[in-house]
């Protein structure tokens, strides 16, 4: 956290600052699979003992004590030095040999190591606060025992190993302590043949530590000066002075909503400090709100924050030469929008005629929720191997009727659904030529993963018909061998807004979370047509989860939106909160129902429960395939 931002160190244990990420850590173990790949850890080291105090004192005590032994293995022992106090994940004594172990839910493959440094040498982004973590522990470890020669190592998820066995990760079930923490229990079938090829791989970073002890920040501080500084700030319950960098759009201290609860925002202070910004500065639109936008930090560091406050000489604009908007003019188009006060939306009605002019009815929109365990279901299976588990298809025909055509989910514990998922695409979308439609480039990448899956299965040779299918809707990624563009590739709707459509409400997120519930407050026609309740009902637009819904519900003049209408999909918390759990933007988008269907793989629930949390995914991911229909619904109105 300090490497992030220093000052977060002063508001992290601060209860009258809201943290978002403090909302519910068994919704996120759940997601991650953090505790389970720990507790798989330890199973490879069947002699560790647990040090099973909780607090300081007494779990100190009862490390030293077992630190006598000669040889001991001990997980989560607890080390002091000074004022510095660590639990190791798993840490092994071999006479005057200390190996400590950190265990992280985090995967490697052959060429991890070389991806970790840089070609400078220094220690790569995506890593460093892995390498950080272990750097401090082994640093208290030495000191607090000077006399024995410690080596450390980082224990992965090693992506190119294959499971010995079937439904392992059903030997894993996180439960809830009397606290509310987290858990594993481990079923007591967990055999020989489960632990006979490691899952995890250890790997020595002992040199990327010294490494990373010499490198040095922006203003030539080297990691241990910089250490030394965040410890004394964090003593002496100082705070540190705030340095202002594009992550603070993603800061977990980062709230308004909050506020009104009589939360402090340890944002708005940060940015008031550095920039004596009064209250009503928060209500301009700032360089963070740039739609993905590179250079970020350097204008920050001028001063160039206030996007009214740009002009042509700081930004330059270039065609791709491609129909609508490339990436740069789209950022200027939403900096003159805020220069301009020009709050109405831009539509390339004739670049987005052309390309509908290329579209084959009936036109399907599909929409896929996944997974991506670190503990695999079955034999044969790579960790983190995604599981497509559910999809919602919705169909436009000619004549503009609107159907809720089909839907698949399968959350059966222990089994892996892709293959069957597929098949059960294929017959719905088999039946015509119709366009297909998916929004952002999800879609397309598990049909790859699925893709590979069915070329490297057992079966010989593997299923022609069903490769023939994802390739004829899919193009290849990046990575493939082979490269592919099916005659019936999907259409990405996300691509359509970027380039022909651009509203100043969504403050330039292309997200469908954003750009659906603010196209129905700029469309009459959706209005109108959604303000009844005519979805699921016997002659209005069919629906297999609703019935007799109303979309367009008012709320103190405002339009509520329709994800708002449904119940959280997880009971602890509310669906809009889940992307504040998670730094990665696959788990943001689609982290309530990747947490969902762990809950039914991994913790156990009633049959009413599970029944329930079923239902609640068939309605969520319907309404996601009937936003995409809405949004093309509002084109269409918009260009007559």
């Amino acid at each position: 956290m300090a490497l992030e931002c220093p000052t977060k160190l002063y508001y992290v244990d601060k209860r009258e600052y809201a943290n978002q990420q403090t909302e519910d850590a068994f919704l996120k173990a759940l997601a991650e699979g953090g505790y389970q790949v720990e507790a798989l850890a330890r199973c490879y080291h069947p002699q560790g003992i647990l040090i099973k105090e909780d607090d300081n004192k007494s779990s100190i005590t009862t490390t030293q004590k077992l630190l006598l032994d000669e040889s001991i293995i001990l997980f989560e022992a607890a080390i002091q030095y000074k004022r510095y106090f660590v639990r190791t994940d798993i840490l092994i004594k071999e006479k005057n040999h200390l190996k400590l172990i950190e265990v992280k839910a985090k995967s490697m493959d052959k060429n991890t190591r070389t991806k970790i440094e840089k070609r400078d040498g220094t220690i790569n982004a995506d890593w460093k606060s892995y390498i950080a973590d272990i750097a401090f522990q082994k640093w208290v470890l030495q000191n607090a025992y000077p006399n024995y020669r410690i080596s450390s190592y980082l224990m992965l998820i090693d992506k190119d190993s294959l499971c010995p066995t079937d439904e392992l990760n059903q030997k894993f079930i996180l439960e809830k302590d009397q606290s509310g923490k987290p858990r594993v229990k481990i079923a007591d079938t967990l055999s020989a043949e489960d632990l006979s090829v490691p899952l995890l791989k250890e790997l020595n970073v002992d040199d990327l530590i010294e490494k990373i002890w010499t490198e040095r920040d922006e203003k030539g501080i080297d990691f241990k000066n910089q250490f030394q500084e965040f410890s004394d700030y964090y003593f002496r319950d100082k705070k540190t002075p705030a340095i202002l960098k594009k992550e603070c759009a993603k800061c977990q201290f980062r709230t308004l909503q909050d506020e009104a609860g009589g939360f402090k925002s340890g944002f708005k202070e940060c940015w008031t400090e550095a920039l004596q910004y009064s209250d009503s500065d928060f209500h301009d639109d700032t360089i963070l709100d740039l739609w993905a936008y590179p250079k970020k930090d350097d204008c920050l560091k001028v001063g160039l924050i206030k996007l009214k406050d740009f002009d042509e000489s700081d930004f330059q604009t270039k065609s791709d030469g491609k129909s609508g908007l490339s990436q740069s003019e789209r950022q200027w188009l939403q900096i003159e929008k805020v220069k301009n006060a020009d709050n109405e939306v831009w539509l390339d009605k004739q670049g987005l005629k052309d390309e509908i002019a290329s579209w084959t009815y009936p036109l399907h929109f599909i929409d896929f929720e996944t997974a991506m365990m670190p503990i695999p279901f079955k034999k044969g299976m790579h960790p983190y191997q995604g599981v497509a588990f559910q999809f919602s298809h919705h169909i436009i025909d000619q004549q503009g009727n609107i159907e809720h055509f089909g839907e698949y989910l399968n959350t059966e514990p222990g089994i892996d659904p892709s293959i069957e998922f597929v098949r059960a695409l294929k017959k719905e979308l088999g039946k015509d030529t119709g366009t297909i439609f998916r929004y952002s480039n999800h879609e397309n990448t598990y049909l790859n993963f699925i893709l590979r899956q069915l070329e490297e299965a057992s079966e010989s040779p593997p299923d022609k018909e069903l490769c023939e299918f994802i390739k004829s809707i899919t193009k290849s990624s990046g990575k493939s061998r082979e490269q592919w563009e099916g005659k019936r590739c999907m259409v990405d709707l996300w691509e359509l807004v970027k380039r022909f459509y651009y509203d100043p409400l969504t403050k330039g997120s292309n997200s469908i979370k954003t750009i659906f519930p603010t196209i129905i407050k700029r469309s009459k026609f959706l209005q109108e047509k959604y303000s009844k309740p005519i979805y699921g009902s016997k002659n209005g637009v069919s629906s297999k989860n609703f019935t007799d819904q109303q979309w367009i519900v008012f709320d103190h003049n405002e339009i509520k939106d329709p994800y708002s209408l449904l119940a959280p999909i997880n009971k602890e918390i509310p669906n809009e909160k889940i992307e504040l759990l998670f730094e990665d933007d696959q788990l943001k988008e689609g982290g309530a129902a990747t947490i969902a269907y762990a809950k039914l793989q991994f913790t156990h629930m009633s049959d009413f429960e599970r029944d329930e949390l079923r239902k609640a995914l068939l309605r969520y991911c319907e309404l996601d395939t009937l936003a995409m229909v809405m949004i093309v619904e509002a084109w269409f109105d918009m260009l007559i």
